[in-house]
């Protein structure tokens, strides 16, 4: 089932109205988006908890990392850039990081609020090429609604 961005950013502006903590917001929106769609295999975030440093956070799915530096990986690459990272090809990602094995594409979204990066958003496919430029677009979007005037 393709996920509706419409219906998912209304449920969780109805689900995250006037919450200001940062881990409750995460793990709603890792609840909601991981349910989203079935291309979603494991959703979840990594807070930045030090320079440099992104540890997990709310997640759904089997285990995670639970430290990523930002020299590593896809969501180190998305931190430091700050920019979206779509990976069609996790293989072909040179310095992906192999939290679990299952994984053929990724995409990794920074999450910014008033102080700047606060973390990022990762979404694993076991699925390759399974995300859209759309899929970025439209949870950028959602991932502003939410966490920009913390």
């Amino acid at each position: 089932m393709p996920v509706n961005y419409d219906t998912l950013a209304a449920t969780i502006a109805a689900l995250t109205h006037g919450e200001t903590d940062e881990v409750a917001l995460m793990a709603t929106l890792a609840c909601e988006i991981h349910h989203a769609d079935d291309r979603f295999d494991w959703t979840g975030f990594y807070r930045v908890t030090s320079p440099g440093v992104l540890k997990i956070g709310p997640y759904q799915g089997g285990h995670g990392c639970l430290v990523i530096p930002f020299s590593r990986g896809v969501c180190g690459a998305a931190a430091r850039e700050g920019r979206t990272q779509l990976v069609p090809d996790v293989e072909a990602f040179s310095d992906h990081i192999a939290c679990s094995s299952s994984t053929r594409s990724e995409l990794v979204i920074p999450v910014f609020a008033r102080r700047g990066l606060i973390g990022v958003l990762d979404i694993d496919s076991n699925q390759p090429d399974a995300f859209t430029a759309e899929d970025a677009t439209r949870l950028e979007t959602i991932l502003a609604a939410v966490f920009a005037d913390l």
